[in-house]
């Protein structure tokens, strides 16, 4: 067995890499810079992970994505692999600390966010540290031809020149040519370097658009037609538990998931849903990154996203295991106008973007000339409250300002409470407080605890008060003394923006705003929304091949969406079509005769001929729910 397939068994448990993985990690050892297109689902992080193990050094992770950082570093921690993460959320004690273990060799992951490659102080240190390995994950943010251009990914090239001799591994799950180009060309690639592509195809996932004036009883219908695990997407984080509760009265086991939940909220509901014990998931974008649940039989999209990069996405959740399931994009006759309204929103007037700068500035006490690579605390809604600015123009005026170049702004990171022990034991026994709970919640910490006197530990106030009971407003305030007296070093936990200046704090009159920066972007974004238009509210060609050739991958028709199905049924069929049709639908699910007649939508008398031959051949049970259910399981 290769040295590449022992670290797989070992820390993965698998005894052979999925298409594409071995391929990618050889180039990879060969000292290749190279990009991998891997759909969703596809094991990217297996890709640079067992390299980095094969390499001596450490592997600079870079990825837009806080939350999947921290669950990629928790996952190699659990494995017995030494990883870490920077990101603006954490302390400059916990920050300084971390530096230091990685110049010392102590780990061989470090995950960082983009916007840390803009920090001078961070990049002197960067260049001392054993590099083995750049890692660009979400590659397709380092493009402005790509649907999510992240400026902070420019920095990503500037540090090859500390590691002339360390291979790049770029890697996205979506990217059309100009995409591909384009990351080539910003991350320097040199000469020889390899690009692998995986086809977008998915033979097992059928596409499906479905027209209704009430989505909400057609998402029901769908929900009650097929069995399994499904996510249902949806744009906007007060839908999420609207819908949710409505599923809930009409006896759909399901919860909501959104950026705003706290993090015990947030992983409480997801591992319910990976459990079972939740059928359904309603969720923003927020949800799916990470999330690696083989068995989603259906993805649902109750609201159309902007592009089909995160439509195709989102619906490849679906499916993972292999067996059929299903993407359902549900629309209706307002959706159109919706989606183009989001092209006005997203670029609202240049004379505004200026004014909310201003702003800014004068909210955060930033002077003129003052504030360069300095990161402030943003609370945004405060902010929107004081100057009484419309939030979504001002949200969408922040991300042009970042694209721009004036400011980075950072989208809500949530941090957990963490805390190191300063004191030496001995110390411990002699701490002088007036706080009567100061000593219990110590004690409770060190019981329930590992690692306090080494490093930062996240801690749960909810755990500690519900095993100990002491109020969780007690516990905060010993730990606030706890912290006054230098026993331990306490980071609370807190949920917040952030606005790193990139530059120095301009008077608006000097604000430029690039033609590639505002009118390029946005008849880009013209073009992506025209192309989920034309996915959704088009009936004569094969969902699937319209995808794969936004995509610039040429296929026949799938065979499996909705349109395929509707024009073999247009055709002349014979009866052994309505056998498989039925045999088809039973295996998913039992049916009532009422229900197999509208699910296949062929003639009425065939299919209840059809049906009773198939009962006296006994290959369809009729039951005494006066249901029809084929024993053959599903593949």
């Amino acid at each position: 067995m290769s040295r590449m397939h022992e670290i797989l068994e070992k820390y993965w448990g698998y005894s052979a890499f999925r298409p594409l993985q071995e391929d990618i990690i050889n180039s990879v050892l060969n000292g290749n810079d190279t990009l991998g297109l891997m759909p969703t689902g596809g094991g990217k992080s297996i890709t640079f992970q067992v390299p980095a193990l094969m390499r001596d050094g450490l592997a600079l992770v870079v990825t837009p994505i806080i939350s999947l950082m921290k669950d990629q570093v928790d996952n190699l921690i659990d494995r017995h692999v030494k990883a870490t993460y920077l990101h603006a959320g954490l302390s400059y004690t916990e920050q300084r600390k971390t530096i230091e273990k990685c110049l010392y060799g102590k780990y061989k992951f470090l995950y960082v966010s983009p916007e840390r490659l803009a920090s001078s102080s961070f990049l002197n240190h960067l260049r001392h540290m054993p590099v083995s390995m750049i890692v660009v994950d979400e590659a397709h943010c380092i493009s402005q031809w790509g649907y999510d251009f992240r400026p902070s990914f420019l920095n990503i090239y500037s540090i090859r020149e500390y590691f002339p001799d360390v291979p790049v591994l770029a890697l996205t799950a979506t990217a059309t040519g100009q995409v591909v180009t384009d990351i080539v060309e910003k991350l320097k690639f040199k000469k020889g370097y390899k690009v692998f592509k995986k086809s977008f195809a998915r033979n097992n996932l059928s596409y499906v658009v479905r027209y209704s004036d009430d989505k909400m009883r057609q998402l029901i219908h769908i929900l009650n037609s097929v069995s399994g695990s499904a996510i249902v997407y949806v744009r906007s984080r007060k839908r999420c538990k609207q819908i949710s509760d409505e599923l809930v009265r009409n006896g759909i086991v399901a919860d909501y998931y959104h950026a705003g939940l706290i993090v015990e909220d947030k992983e409480n509901k997801q591992n319910k849903w990976k459990s079972d014990e939740i059928r359904v998931i309603v969720a923003t974008n927020a949800f799916g990154m990470g999330i690696d649940k083989p068995d989603v039989r259906l993805v649902i999209h109750f609201d159309l996203p902007n592009s089909l990069e995160e439509y195709y996405q989102e619906a490849g959740r679906a499916g993972r295991d292999g067996k059929n399931s299903w993407a359902v994009a549900l629309t209706t006759h307002s959706d159109q106008g919706v989606l183009r309204r989001h092209v006005t929103d997203a670029f609202p007037e240049k004379e505004f973007i200026k004014k909310v700068y201003e702003r800014v500035g004068n909210f955060l006490e930033v002077a003129v000339g003052e504030g360069f690579e300095k990161l402030y605390d943003f609370n945004f809604n405060l902010f929107c409250q004081t100057f009484k600015l419309p939030i979504l123009p001002t949200h969408n005026a922040l991300q042009l300002l970042t694209r721009a170049g004036y400011i980075e702004f950072i989208e809500e990171i949530e941090t957990q409470s963490r805390i190191m022990i300063l004191a030496n034991k001995n110390e411990l026994y002699d701490i002088a407080s007036e706080n009567p709970n100061v000593d219990r919640v110590l004690q409770a910490l060190l019981r329930t605890y590992t690692g306090l006197f080494s490093d930062y530990v996240f801690i749960n106030e909810a755990v500690i008060s519900y095993r100990y009971s002491i109020s969780e407003n007690d516990i905060y305030e010993a730990l606030i003394e706890l912290n006054r007296l230098h026993i331990l070093h306490y980071v609370p936990r807190k949920r917040t923006p952030y606005v790193l200046y990139t530059t120095s704090r301009e008077e608006t009159r000097y604000l430029q705003f690039p033609k590639a920066v505002y009118e390029d972007m946005r008849a880009r974004m013209e073009q992506r929304v025209n192309a989920v238009i034309n996915y959704a509210f088009t009936d004569s060609a094969c969902r699937e091949k319209l995808l794969l050739a936004y995509f610039e991958e040429e296929s026949d028709d799938c065979g499996r969406c909705d349109v395929c199905i509707e024009r073999k049924k247009k055709l002349n069929h014979t009866q052994q079509d309505v056998i498989d049709g039925v045999l088809y639908v039973t295996q998913v699910k039992p049916r009532k005769m009422k229900d197999l007649i509208a699910t296949l939508s062929f003639p009425q008398d065939e299919v209840i001929n059809v049906v009773a031959l198939l009962v006296d051949e006994g290959l369809l049970i009729h039951q005494n729910d006066d249901t029809y259910h084929n024993p053959v399981p599903l593949k």
